[in-house]
């Protein structure tokens, strides 16, 4: 059978759709011996944690909405990241966040890997690790709420980890076990303005 494949982009995010065949999770698994370790272990995570992905391809699987997140995406290509130490982005989870453009550049000085989508009012962060990304969009909306500057919000990051690392208990637990701040509920998109 030929599959067709069609692709739909939405902002930063795309997803390929199979017809004629399904490349869905109740499927069989695909083999993720290619892919980097740390792909292959944020993998068994999310799987053990919130079951199958909803779908897989050759070099994504992806989930919808698990947990607080609206979807994760696990890639088969790393990204190199070096902070707040070296390690893979192989993980993307998204969230619904108004984020005011006035922010953008802090958040950018903050992070690299923390995403903003203004569209469509979202923020994602991209690390190896769930408790990584929880630790990342927290100090991102603390940022946002003036709750604490860019090199304060870097400086926890970094530490918080290296306890992690370490296997010790960060300084502030919450900021790695899930998001210490109520996701909106509400459409929050902004459009913009036609000029045509």
């Amino acid at each position: 059978m030929t599959r067709k494949t069609n692709l739909v982009c939405t902002g930063f995010f795309a997803v390929s759709v199979l017809f004629g065949t399904t490349a869905f999770a109740q499927d069989a698994m695909p083999d993720l011996s290619g892919w980097p370790q740390s792909a292959q272990d944020a993998a068994k995570h999310m799987m053990d944690t919130y079951g199958k992905p909803a779908e897989v391809t050759d070099t994504m699987l992806i989930w919808g909405k698990t947990g607080p997140w609206k979807r994760t995406v696990i890639y088969s290509t790393a990204t190199t990241h070096m902070f707040p130490v070296k390690h893979d982005d192989v993980m993307q989870q998204w969230i619904d966040l108004d984020v005011p453009p006035d922010y953008f550049d802090d958040l950018a000085h903050y992070d690299g890997s923390v995403v903003v989508n203004r569209t469509e009012a979202e923020m994602s962060a991209r690390c190896d690790k769930e408790a990584a990304n929880f630790l990342a969009i927290n100090l991102a909306h603390d940022i946002i709420n003036n709750v604490r500057t860019v090199e304060e919000a870097r400086q926890f990051y970094a530490q918080t980890m290296k306890a992690v690392m370490e296997g010790g208990k960060p300084s502030d637990p919450a900021y790695v076990e899930g998001l210490i701040f109520e996701v909106p509920k509400e459409d929050l998109s902004n459009p913009d303005k036609p000029l045509l």
